[in-house]
């Protein structure tokens, strides 16, 4: 009796193993199945309603993209476990979808296929995500070459200036009928040394220097380094009239001020600043005054008789899907023109999915922004929280910009919508986007299991 009472003290004295945080691979092994799948079905049905047979490479679309996908859940299966199980299944899913949108809309446009290249482009993007993932063992190891990074992102940036416009803006690199979009990779590096400098001078940044108004100005040696950073860049893309992406660092940029100072202030300045900036370009720039017209105007054209002009035919798109839309392959989104398969692909696919169809779109962007914020708040170490803010913060504002321009909410800025429109330089960014989210939350989930990040 007595050994059984001091063998029930020493239980109780004993401390409680804790529990295991579970990691949740296999569900998302199934939402990627659930993913391809719901892929595949809109091939098929493109297939059955231009042709009314099933598309002959619909099982090789299917197995292709089956296989990326698997790899890809393998790599974080052995070397991300505790990640966020969303992200993957929805950058499948998006990607699948991007893929079906762009052959459908080749079937209208036989001499200028883009569905074969963009799985090229889609296959490099899910090798890179695979490296990543199980190369960076660690998030913060990226905190070390911040300025390697901002240096690699300018010469990136400045690389366009040095060949010919295309519609307009200098932003991409032509050599040998292979072309590339230097600033998509740009803006992954400049979030990295935000993210990184930041979190350096988090301290100084909010509580050094003086108040002017309601926003607390940092010392100059401080908050000089990253402004300059920021003009440059932004600058150069002023030059290359790449009024979209110059938006996009202008907001990154606000973003992770505003999240490591703390200071509401910031977002004040920057709506300001946005605000000035946005009038004088459309003044004074003879490019994005002409869509600043269009946007005002968009059915001017029609007035004039000249027929309607791409945001016209993009609003009748939106107008003509409805609800419920008109169905895969059903649609006449190609009256667009040029840019259909690329800043209006949108308008396809608002049309033949509908109000519906749209929300359901936009909701996964929400929620993959959603996980990559909640990793990163979740995190106890500012750098990976700055990072992976910046990250979401990307996607959410280029969605934004890219609906907006195509719905008539703000002015055109020819920017690739992510995962779906055509564009290899934007798929494998966003990818790479997609890779270092899913580091970040495996740290920020490991950490509540007990386990420090590795």
């Amino acid at each position: 009796m007595m050994s059984a009472g001091v063998d029930t003290a020493v239980a109780e004295r004993a401390p409680a193993r804790p529990a295991r945080l579970p990691r949740q691979r296999g569900i998302e092994l199934a939402l990627i199945v659930l993913a391809v799948l719901l892929s595949v079905y809109g091939y098929c049905a493109v297939g059955l309603a231009r042709n009314g047979t099933l598309p002959p490479g619909a099982a090789g679309y299917g197995a292709g993209l089956g296989v990326l996908a698997l790899l890809a859940h393998l790599a974080v299966r052995f070397r991300a476990p505790y990640a966020d199980p969303l992200l993957l299944p929805i950058g499948v899913l998006l990607n699948g979808l991007g893929l079906v949108l762009i052959y459908r809309l080749d079937l209208e446009t036989p001499g200028d296929r883009a569905a074969p290249t963009q799985l090229v482009w889609s296959t490099l993007g899910i090798g890179l995500f695979i490296v990543v993932v199980a190369a960076l063992r660690d998030h913060r190891l990226l905190q070390r070459y911040a300025y390697v990074s901002v240096v690699a992102a300018l010469v990136l940036l400045c690389l366009p200036i040095l060949f010919p416009a295309v519609n307009g803006a200098r932003i991409w690199v032509r050599i040998a009928g292979f072309s590339l979009q230097p600033g998509e990779f740009a803006k992954v590096l400049l979030a990295v040394f935000f993210a990184a400098y930041l979190a350096a001078n988090r301290n100084a940044l909010a509580y050094a220097g003086r108040r002017v108004w309601f926003v607390q100005l940092p010392t100059g040696r401080v908050l000089g380094p990253i402004v300059s950073v920021w003009l440059v860049s932004v600058g150069v893309l002023v030059l290359e009239r790449d009024l979209g992406t110059s938006l996009l660092f202008f907001g990154l940029f606000v973003v992770l001020l505003y999240v490591a100072t703390g200071r509401t202030g910031w977002i004040a300045v920057g709506l300001l600043l946005a605000g000035l900036g946005a009038v004088a370009v459309g003044r004074f720039e003879p490019h994005v005054h002409g869509r600043v017209e269009d946007w005002l105007h968009p059915f001017a054209s029609i007035d004039a008789g000249q027929g309607p002009g791409q945001l016209a035919q993009s609003l009748f798109a939106f107008a003509a899907g409805g609800v419920l839309g008109t169905g895969l392959g059903n649609g006449h989104s190609v009256l667009i023109g040029f840019a259909v398969k690329s800043d209006f692909i949108l308008a396809t696919a608002g049309e033949e999915l509908g109000l519906a169809g749209l929300s359901a779109l936009f909701l996964l962007y929400a929620l993959l922004v959603e996980r990559g914020y909640r990793a990163g708040l979740s995190l106890r170490e500012p750098f990976g929280r700055l990072l992976a803010i910046g990250l979401a913060s990307l996607v959410a504002l280029q969605v934004f910009v890219i609906a907006g321009g195509v719905t008539g909410l703000i002015p055109l800025t020819g920017m690739a919508m992510p995962f779906l429109a055509q564009g290899g330089s934007s798929v494998v960014t966003n990818w790479t986007i997609v890779a270092l989210l899913i580091r970040v939350s495996h740290s920020a989930r490991r950490q509540y299991d007990g386990k420090p990040a590795p």
